[in-house]
Formats: structure tokens, C-alpha cells, sequence
């Protein structure tokens, strides 16, 4: 069972940025594709970013390419999200989350992933 962690969430001004970070415990990272979501209130949480278990591959939703950089450490078992330039409809809860994988194809759906983290808010005030 893996556990997942997110932190670094907090009130930014739209044109800055932030990193979050996601700790995993209770399985073998490197075994992991990991990946962000996020929601804001009343949408459907929706795919921001993917990474293989390497970390050699990525992947990004159309609307944050350009904008976000999806990395992973796995000697620390961690996984970040870079956000430049903010703006406010980034504002939303981001979700870390996990799937085990044998593939290199990474998943931009939420079904495919078996293990959540609890979230973290990140508001973009204009």
C-alpha cells in the first residue's frame, strides 16, 4: 500500500510560481508512474502532469504545457510539480497520485490511478 503526501501548496500572486512536493512511503517508488491532478470547485479533477518511473519520460495536459515541469527524485521517493507563471484559474486543489507500472505508457485518466494523496490547495490571487 502506498501512502502519498503532498506539500508546498499556499496563496501565490498570479505571475509567480510554486513547487509542490509529494512523498511516497510503503512501496518501491521507482516501480511508479507518478502523476498531478487537480480541482478546483465543481469540475471534475482533471490530469496535469505524468512522469515515468525513471523519470525519463513526461507528460502534460495542453492547457499547463510551457508552464509546469513535472520531476522525481527516487532516492527520496518524491515527486515535484514546478508552476511558473501562475494565474488565477490555477487556483485549485492538487492531487498527487500513483499507479503501479510494468509500461512505459503513462495514464492521463484518473481510473488508472490506484493511490491518492489527500490533496493540497494552492490559491493565484490577480
Amino acid at each position: 500500500q502506498v501512502q502519498l503526501v503532498e506539500s508546498g501548496g499556499g496563496l501565490v500572486q498570479a505571475g509567480g510560481s510554486l513547487r509542490l512536493s509529494c512523498a511516497a512511503s510503503g512501496g518501491t517508488f521507482s516501480t511508479y508512474v507518478m502523476g498531478w491532478f487537480r480541482q478546483a470547485p465543481g469540475p471534475a479533477r482533471e490530469f496535469v502532469a505524468a512522469i515515468s518511473k525513471s523519470g525519463g519520460t513526461t507528460a502534460y495536459a495542453d492547457n499547463v504545457k510551457g508552464r509546469i515541469t513535472i520531476s522525481r527524485d527516487n532516492a527520496k521517493n518524491t515527486v515535484y510539480l514546478r508552476i511558473y507563471n501562475l494565474k488565477p484559474e490555477d487556483t485549485a486543489v492538487y492531487y498527487c497520485a500513483a499507479y503501479y507500472s510494468t509500461s512505459t505508457y503513462l495514464f492521463r485518466t484518473t481510473g488508472n490511478y490506484a493511490y491518492w494523496g489527500q490533496g493540497t490547495q494552492v490559491t493565484v490571487s490577480s
